[in-house]
Formats: C-alpha cells, structure tokens, sequence
C-alpha cells in the first residue's frame, strides 16, 4: 500500500476514535465540530455553548451536548412547512368554512 493512503486511514481511524469520546478537551471539540479553536473559546467565554471547567482552567465538552447545540435552531424543509400546512387545514376544517 502507499504511505499516503496508509496515513489517511490513520487519520480516519483516530477521528472515529476521538467521536467515540463522550467528553472532549477544546482541542477535540473543535476537530469533532469543524470549529476553529479561537471562536470555540470565545464562544464559552460568552457563554454561548455548553462546557465544563472543573479545576478553573481546562475546558471539556460533552458530545451529547455539543451534538444538541449544533443542531438547535434548525429549519423545516418546504416538504415540512407544507405537511403541517396540509394537517393543520384538515385538523381545523370547520373554522374555513
């Protein structure tokens, strides 16, 4: 095999490994979220994502709570929207008409 494709599935191997880490350094949270570690940081200096500091100094992060954060706010399709337009139309015919 080529040492290039060795190292790539070296790489792959290590990221699953690192996933599989129910909590993360700051380091390992931002490879998990593609999140640059500077705007990592400002974000638990603002408060804005769930984190830990237990001694005051490093910061660790759940997955599962970083999973729930990253998918907060999310949006509805149009295939969404326009189902519960249709069963809100059924649910409340009586009012229509």
């Amino acid at each position: 095999m080529d040492t290039i494709k060795i190292l790539e599935q070296l790489d792959r191997i290590e990221k699953l490994l690192r996933a599989s880490k129910t909590v993360m350094s700051l380091e390992e949270a931002s490879e998990y979220t593609g999140i640059s570690r500077s705007y990592l940081y400002k974000l638990t200096a603002k408060g804005e994502i769930p984190f830990s500091k237990p001694r005051g100094k490093m910061i660790y992060f759940s997955r599962e709570k970083l999973d729930q954060w990253l998918l907060s706010n999310s949006k509805k399709s149009a295939g969404e929207l326009k189902t519960e337009a249709l069963n809100y139309t059924f649910r409340n015919k009586k009012r229509f008409f």
